[in-house]
């Protein structure tokens, strides 16, 4: 089983940043707008749609507002096996880390799903810091 992990730092406080992963019906709009571009929410799944024209149902596992950590999984599709989590801690001077875990099979599709983990870590950062540099100036 391939497990990815990656993480980033976010100039953003973790209670920011885990408001906008926990609107888990708003990842197009709050969270990763331009990598994910639509969100539907069924009960207990949301459907994602991505701007490589991927779509994911996600079934969510958990919200943990304690830890800040958000679990979901693909069901159906190419992948056998998924679950993946994305959990915000706090780090110095107002900034977060945030780590997302993926264990999936196949293996082969490790390469493709990590490198969209990857940009749809960046497009957080990036899509977070604005907001918050435009609530700052909006002051």
């Amino acid at each position: 089983m391939a497990s990815i992990h990656q993480e980033i730092s976010i100039d953003a406080s973790p209670e920011y940043i885990w408001a906008a992963v926990a609107d888990v019906g708003a990842v197009h709009t709050r969270l990763a707008p331009g990598f994910v571009v639509d969100t539907q929410l069924e009960p207990g799944v949301r459907i994602v749609t991505f701007a490589n024209g991927l779509v994911a149902r996600e079934l969510i596992v958990a919200i943990d507002h304690d830890r800040r950590r958000l679990v979901w999984a693909i069901v159906g599709g190419r992948l056998t096996h998924h679950n993946a989590s994305l959990q915000v801690f706090a780090e110095d001077a107002g900034r977060s880390r945030v780590l997302w875990i993926a264990d999936l099979l196949p293996d082969e599709l490790a390469p493709n799903i990590g490198a969209m983990i990857v940009q749809g870590l960046r497009v957080m950062q990036q899509t977070l810091e604005h907001s918050v540099a435009q609530a700052i100036l909006s002051r």
